[in-house]
């Protein structure tokens, strides 16, 4: 091994650490026992930070990433995130592919954190951006020789992350569950879990929690405002969850399930948390239940990079507004 390469696996060995396992807490509901595990508390700051570390340190063992190596994904925020973080640890080169749609937040971090990021202004054919980033992604990686590109959407390695560390925690914490619902989006979280889950008891119903314009399930596909949860695609890793229920949300409920995860329990969270909570109180108004059942849901991400959409009064107006008129 080359000096180069040994250094590269010593610093990965001190970036393997940041990734500890999450609480599960309780939350009160009259109908249901809830539970919810804060993702959030992640060394980053989501979900995103378990399949970022998994998918280079296999990348790094495999020899596909070196110390001269680039790294090259698309990303709407927090696996982008994620990534510059890890590879400024790891010392190695990163280039974000983002859009216009990306939060403030995150571009901000994004370019504090890398020497070149590159935002796509032009529209895909479905009008949004992800098309547009990808295509962006391939010929980035056509022009660099030694460039890596993590491939959220269809690596195995950001499914094997949650099977072997989200799925596997929330086994430990609290085994006795009969709902998990999981926000869809690149598919690898409700993959690697789900699957994780069903292994050790086949009775556990996995619930997808897609929105409203979102093609994911196969729904119409339309223009959505609120980032990290949905997709105009159908992401490959799609194909590998097991899951028996699907639930679909507007972006209004999404709100609507942010604020009062805030009100209600002090969880500061983000869109796919609120989705997946408006997703479980949808699902339970309407079945007939004689016990009851234990559910859990995930809260991602925190509610910051959501300042000037979700958490803002104006722009909630006339998000509500937008939905009342069309």
């Amino acid at each position: 091994m080359t000096a180069l390469a040994q250094g590269l696996v010593e610093r990965l060995a001190v970036v393997e650490k940041i990734i500890c396992p999450t609480p599960v807490i309780q939350l009160t509901n009259n109908h249901i026992d809830l539970f919810t595990k804060l993702e959030y508390l992640n060394g980053i700051g989501s979900i995103k930070d378990r399949p970022a570390l998994w998918t280079l340190k296999r990348a790094i063992e495999r020899g596909e990433i070196e110390s001269q190596t680039t790294i090259i994904e698309s990303s709407s925020g927090n696996f982008a995130c994620a990534i510059a973080t890890l590879a400024k640890m790891l010392e190695i080169n990163f280039i974000p592919v983002i859009d216009p749609n990306i939060s403030p937040l995150y571009e901000s971090w994004l370019r504090s954190q890398c020497d070149r990021v590159i935002k796509v202004e032009n529209h895909d054919d479905t009008g949004g951006f992800l098309k547009s980033r990808l295509c962006k992604v391939q010929q980035l990686k056509s022009e660099i020789s030694d460039s890596y590109w993590p491939n959220q959407y269809g690596n195995p390695d950001c499914m094997e992350a949650h099977y072997h560390l989200t799925g596997e925690e929330i086994w430990q914490s609290i085994s006795s569950i009969d709902y998990v619902f999981l926000g869809v989006s690149s598919a690898g979280t409700i993959a690697g879990v789900s699957q994780r889950l069903k292994e050790h008891n086949a009775n556990i119903r996995i619930v997808a929690v897609d929105v409203e314009g979102s093609v994911i399930f196969r729904h119409s596909l339309y223009k959505r405002w609120i980032s990290g949860l949905g997709s105009s695609i159908i992401p490959p890793l799609l194909k590998h969850a097991l899951i028996d229920e699907v639930v679909l949300v507007s972006e209004v409920e999404t709100i609507a399930g942010c604020h009062e995860l805030l009100e209600k329990y002090g969880l500061f969270v983000g869109g796919s948390s609120g989705s997946a909570y408006s997703a479980i109180k949808q699902y339970f108004a309407k079945l007939n239940q004689r016990t009851r059942p234990r559910v859990l849901f995930l809260c991602c991400d925190r509610g910051n990079a959501y300042l000037n959409n979700i958490f803002n009064r104006r722009w909630v107006e006339w998000r509500v507004n937008a939905t009342d008129n069309a």
